[in-house]
């Protein structure tokens, strides 16, 4: 198993997002696996495994992922959980290295900031035959894709829980 990213291995594609809600609100959603699939648009389920049954470093779940026609599963481990900062999680697919996947929040004027990055672990063989199993060619960009998409609707919950806590 590869060990987890580190500041040094600056991530394979990532993207920010300014959000006017507090860093506890969005580390909140975004670390509630089970909720990602309403924001990702790969993600289509996904579920916590084994005893640990929320975001804490260990914990496992397992991610149903959809493009096009194509469906995969991946097993995924919790690598970091810091409330309100970080939340980040290792992929595996056929006990293979796939990717890291972290979001760091960053406090902010008026609410935080939020990056989504990811780091590219897949070996010879997932970057032979991945895009035959799951019908995308180019990784990176497919990846930098889903985190706008991912990133503006995860905004815009956030916004929308903030605004109801306030009134």
């Amino acid at each position: 198993m590869p060990e987890p990213a580190t500041p040094a291995d600056p991530p394979s594609v990532a993207d920010s997002v300014a959000i006017d809600a507090s860093a506890d609100v969005v580390w909140r959603l975004i670390s509630d696996v089970t909720r990602m699939p309403q924001w990702s648009p790969e993600l289509i389920r996904a579920r916590w495994l084994g005893p640990v049954q929320q975001a804490k470093v260990g914990a496992r779940f397992r991610g149903t992922n959809r493009h096009k026609v194509f469906r995969w599963s991946t097993s995924c481990q919790v690598t970091a959980a810091e409330l309100g900062t970080r939340f980040a999680y290792r992929v595996t697919s056929l006990g293979l290295p796939v990717s890291e996947w972290t979001f760091t929040i960053r406090p902010s004027a008026g609410g935080c900031e939020l990056t989504e990055g990811t780091v590219d672990r897949r070996g010879l063989i997932m970057k032979t035959f991945g895009p035959a199993a799951t019908g995308v060619a180019d990784r990176a960009e497919h990846n930098r894709a889903g985190i706008t998409a991912t990133l503006a609707a995860v905004k815009a919950a956030a916004e929308r829980e903030a605004a109801t806590a306030q009134t």
